[in-house]
This record gives structure tokens, C-alpha cells and sequence, in this order.
């Protein structure tokens, strides 16, 4: 059975401390951070006193989410981030505390720390900031703000998906591209992966502009912007299109099966995130596949790095790796057209 001496020890701190601190001791001045670490380390060695330790088992931690609730249950991606979130947090036995953008996020002052999971503005970046020294942000770049995040990894799963076209021999590549503002239209958010297929397909000599089409995230979206493509280039439609997500190439597959055009015999798709969307659909996806859980459990390790270590001081950020998954609506780089 653990005794104070080994979560003082797993904890870096005296065995004055623990006690002090798993007695709530009002009288003693201790940081958050070295609070959190004793209440992990106990959690971690199931130490209890008397059979329980008083109060929460461990210190809780506020997710600050950029999406309404309504808006994730329609967003498989972020509900799948989140849900990897959760999962290591209740592993490494924090508390959870949910607060939506358009919620005070004072409350978030009070947790030992916070995961920002979404797209938010440098003004939202600094404000989230100020609510807690511990932050991380999830799918928004913040390492040139001084914040920790986690992010996929854009440029190879698009390369990945041009390399695919390219050996089937497509050479004609449209993109179905999504544009989003920042939750205080502060900012508009340029979508990283027409970043990278552009430099790419530039590189390549083989960027045509008029082939790209920009509307939002949406099947309604997609739709739109594949019968535009459709009525306005004719026998010039592209032989492959890289979608910016599932739902977008979804609204996309029902605008060419409405006008006769087979997938992927005519035209391929390829989209990104691979949600479960992409299998329930047909054609079936190709997609790439982004590991949301995982990279929602790699934040949930970045925090606690912050909140277990004293000496933490520089942000870091992680590139998660993505991987692409071919199925029915593109054709096979060994068929040539």
C-alpha cells in the first residue's frame, strides 16, 4: 500500500506537503501546479488515508471549445477529438469541465489547466491565456503565441493525396476548399490545405486556379460547389478533385451522381479527416485519415507535462501524423485512364 513518502517522492515534494495538501489545508501557501502534481501522484498510487483521501481525487481541467454543442454533434472531427480528450483525461484521473465559447470562461480560471479545442483568434489566444499559465491548444496553431498545441500534420496528407493522383496518371486536380472565420469575426481562417496543395501543385507546375472552388465546411456546401464546377467547366471538369472534408466531398459525390458523372471512372475524389462519414457513403471515401483521438490524448499529455513539471517553460508543438485511406471514389494509381 502507498504510504505519504512515496507521493511525496513521485510528486517532488516533502511529505509535509502531501499531507498538508490531501487535508486541504487552507493555512499553507501552495501553487496550483504543485497541488495538482500531489493529488496525480496520489490518484497514480491509489494512495488513500483512512481509506479516502478528503475532497476530489484529482484536480479538474476545463475544455474550451470553439463549436456550440449543436455545432460538434454535426462535426464528427471535433466530437472525436474531444471524445479522445476525455478518455485520457478520466485515464490520468482529472475532472472534466466543458465550456463553449459562448459560455463565461471565468470558470476556466479556477481548473488546474485548459485544452482550447479549435480554431481561435490571436485576441481569443491571449485572453485563454490569461485565465491560466496552463494551456494547450488542439487543431490551432498557437507556438509562435507561446502556447502548446497539437495539430495534423496538413502538408503530408495532401502531398500523399496529389502523389496518389499523379501515379494513376490525373493530371487535371480540382480542390473543393473550406473557409471559416474565427468565433469573434476577428479573423478569417485560411484553410492550410489549399495552402499546401497550392505550393505543391505549384512546385509541380501543375496549379490551375480556376480549378479551385471555396465555400464552407458543409455537404450543402460541397453540393453547391461541384454543380458550380460542373456547369462552368463542362468537358474541362478535372479528372480528380481533393475534398477539404468528408461532408464537403459528400455534397460533392451527390451533385456528380445527379448530372451522370461516375466516380470515380470520370472523376476521382480524395477528401481529409476521414470521419465515419466516408464509409456509410457511396462511393465509398478515400480519405485522409487524421487520428483525432489520439492527438486529443497527446494534449491531455502535454498539460499534464505542465502541470506536473516546475521547470516546464518553452511551448511545444506536435504534428500529429495522418494516413491515407483509399477506397471506392478514387481510381486505382495501377489503372490508368
Amino acid at each position: 500500500m502507498a504510504t505519504i513518502k512515496d507521493v511525496a517522492d513521485l510528486a517532488k515534494v516533502s511529505a509535509a506537503t502531501v499531507s498538508r495538501v490531501l487535508n486541504h489545508d487552507q493555512t499553507m501557501s501552495v501553487g496550483q501546479k504543485t497541488k495538482a502534481r500531489v493529488f496525480q501522484a496520489a490518484q497514480q498510487l491509489n494512495y488513500t488515508k483512512n481509506h479516502s483521501v478528503k475532497g476530489p481525487a484529482s484536480p479538474t481541467i476545463a475544455i474550451i471549445e470553439w463549436y456550440t454543442e449543436q455545432q460538434e454533434l454535426n462535426d464528427l472531427y471535433y466530437f472525436s477529438l474531444r471524445e479522445g480528450i476525455e478518455s485520457k483525461a478520466k485515464e490520468l484521473g482529472y475532472q472534466i469541465t466543458r465550456l463553449f465559447h459562448t459560455d463565461s470562461l471565468q470558470k476556466a480560471a479556477d481548473c488546474a489547466g485548459i485544452l482550447a479545442l479549435g480554431k481561435f483568434s490571436e485576441q481569443q489566444i491571449k485572453q485563454i491565456g490569461q485565465l491560466s499559465p496552463n494551456v494547450v491548444f488542439v487543431d490551432c496553431n498557437t507556438l509562435s503565441l507561446g502556447y502548446s498545441c497539437v495539430v495534423p500534420d496538413f502538408n503530408t496528407g495532401v502531398a500523399a493525396v496529389l502523389d496518389h493522383f499523379q501515379a494513376a496518371g490525373l493530371t487535371k486536380i480540382g480542390m473543393l476548399a473550406g473557409e471559416e472565420q474565427t468565433t469573434d469575426q476577428q479573423e478569417s481562417l485560411l484553410d492550410p490545405r489549399f495552402t499546401a496543395f497550392k505550393k505543391l501543385l505549384t512546385a509541380r507546375k501543375n496549379y490551375e486556379p480556376r480549378f479551385v472552388y471555396v465555400g464552407q465546411f458543409t455537404l450543402d456546401s460541397g453540393y453547391q460547389m461541384m454543380r458550380q464546377a460542373i456547369h462552368e467547366l463542362n468537358t474541362d471538369l478535372p479528372e480528380a478533385f481533393f475534398a477539404a472534408n468528408d461532408s464537403i466531398a459528400v455534397g460533392a459525390l451527390r451533385a456528380l451522381q445527379e448530372e451522370n458523372i461516375k466516380v470515380p471512372e470520370q472523376t476521382s475524389i480524395i477528401s481529409f479527416n476521414d470521419s465515419s462519414l466516408a464509409e456509410f457513403v457511396y462511393p465509398k471515401l478515400s480519405s485522409v485519415h487524421v487520428f483525432t483521438e489520439e492527438m486529443g490524448s497527446i494534449a491531455v499529455e502535454l498539460l499534464f507535462s505542465q502541470l506536473s513539471d516546475p521547470h516546464y517553460q518553452a511551448p511545444r508543438m506536435v504534428t500529429h501524423g495522418v494516413k491515407l485511406i483509399l477506397r471506392d471514389s478514387s481510381i486505382d494509381q495501377t489503372v490508368l485512364k
